[in-house]
């Protein structure tokens, strides 16, 4: 039960903003909301919620959402929130829908298909009428009070499936023609629960194609290890995430896709602006969706004894040749490794870049490779993975403090430092990967 009348009402969002003021704990907020009168099922919706309002303001409204004085307010739950586009990659993205609307008039109109709370339609430019549509009441409540509050402006709803409201798009008098959609397929079985097969999603990709056909253009937010075979070549494909990580793809379909058939990896700071590399390019990165698609089959049946699941997620195969280990080892960033483009970035910079085992996304070269594209390493020493050889490497090198990298080899990183011992005084990276299949322990100094 979402509760929402009483999470939206003046008195309660009173008495969070109270709360927060005074940095209660739970006792004393329980307490509080005891004396006040609310039930036991009130009191936990409220402080339920109360754990969610940090996160929404930190997560939709950034620096300024972090202040305890902040008096935002959104309508979720775990679930919605977790879901949600959070604002960089939301800002980011209101580039390409106007990018997208150049052609189409004054007010384009949007289908936020399974809207959720209203996260991929908080920053769709103000020139665009957005409508949400789910199954789902709360959500379609979550949704409405949302972007009222977001955009300044009421939106408006539509409950039904959203398969049959994109094949109705403009057929009925009551429901305006929608130039355009965006839509963030469910693949969660149950709530704070992932769903491992990517391709299980509700609608399904194919589903999702089917509905593009009844628009101009339009988005389609997927997980970042989606499998790309399954997307046409008339799509554009957009990596999107920070130094840190790939927070999703983005299939561009219809007017939204400006470079059909084209890959792009791109990075954004906390603010939604492309990143700057120090020599001032952007830090996007570009290939072809055939090219990606052949490398994303040759990952598929790529695999190595003795390694974990996530193996293939911190791999990559490219066309970049193995040899030795050089003077540098270069890191991937996940964009890259994600979109397969990692390969060419690397021999576009470095015509001695290459790979140290295959299907290993460490990159080997004679000088560091540009960042932020990679993270680069110089290589102090290398040895076999043996308990003796590794202590005898770092007592060499006079190490006593280590961060320990994982690539295609299976160990503990905590217990493996502790049963190494080191003693020394310096601080060092080592890296337990391989070497042309073989197990390799690399130590190096980060540049």
């Amino acid at each position: 039960m979402l509760y929402s009348d009483l999470l939206i009402s003046p008195a309660v969002q009173e008495f969070i903003l109270s709360a927060i003021k005074k940095k209660m704990d739970a006792l004393q907020i329980s307490t509080a909301l005891n004396k006040a009168g609310y039930s036991n099922e009130e009191r936990a919706a409220i402080m339920d919620y109360m754990m969610l309002v940090p996160k929404f303001r930190e997560k939709f409204f950034g620096e300024a959402g972090k202040k305890s004085g902040s008096d935002a307010f959104l309508l979720c739950d775990r679930l919605a929130l977790e879901q949600s586009t959070a604002q960089d990659i939301g800002r980011y993205k209101a580039n390409l829908w106007q990018a997208g609307a150049e052609n189409i008039g004054e007010s384009p109109r949007v289908h936020d298909l399974c809207c959720g709370m209203g996260g991929d339609s908080f920053f769709i430019p103000q020139n665009f009428k957005v409508t949400g549509v789910d199954l789902d009441p709360d959500r379609l409540q979550m949704y409405a009070y949302n972007t009222e509050n977001f955009r300044g402006e009421s939106s408006s709803t539509i409950s039904g499936d959203v398969r049959e409201i994109a094949r109705k798009n403009g057929d009925s008098p009551a429901q305006e023609k929608a130039d355009f959609f965006t839509i963030d397929p469910a693949r969660r079985a149950v709530e704070g629960e992932n769903q491992r097969d990517l391709r299980n999603l509700t609608p399904t990709f194919e589903e999702v194609l089917e509905i593009s056909r009844h628009y101009k253009g339009g988005m389609a937010k997927l997980p970042p290890g989606y499998p790309t075979n399954e997307i046409p070549q008339d799509a554009e494909l957009v990596y999107l995430g920070s130094h840190a990580d790939c927070r999703e793809l983005l299939v561009l379909f219809g007017a939204l896709a400006k470079n059909p058939g084209k890959v792009r990896a791109i990075m954004v700071d906390k603010n939604g602006e492309v990143v700057k590399a120090a020599d001032g390019t952007d830090a996007i990165w570009q290939g072809t969706l055939t090219e990606i698609q052949a490398a994303s089959n040759k990952d598929a049946e790529h695999d190595l004894p003795g390694c974990e699941r996530s193996f293939r997620n911190a791999t990559s195969e490219s066309d970049l040749p193995v040899g030795e280990v050089s003077e540098y080892l270069a890191e991937p960033t996940a964009l890259l490794i994600r979109s397969h483009l990692f390969g060419s970035v690397a021999q576009a910079a470095n015509s001695d870049a290459h790979l140290i085992s295959e299907g290993i996304a460490y990159v080997a070269s004679e000088s560091p490779l540009p960042s932020p594209a990679f993270a680069n390493f110089k290589i102090l020493d290398n040895c076999e993975i043996a308990t003796s050889a590794v202590r005898d490497m770092l007592k060499r090198h006079n190490i006593g403090k280590l961060t320990l990298k994982l690539r295609g080899v299976k160990v503990d990183p905590t217990e493996e430092i502790k049963r190494l011992k080191p003693k020394g005084k310096k601080e060092a990276i080592l890296f337990y990967t391989r070497h042309k299949g073989e197990k390799i322990a690399i130590l190096a100094e980060r540049v």
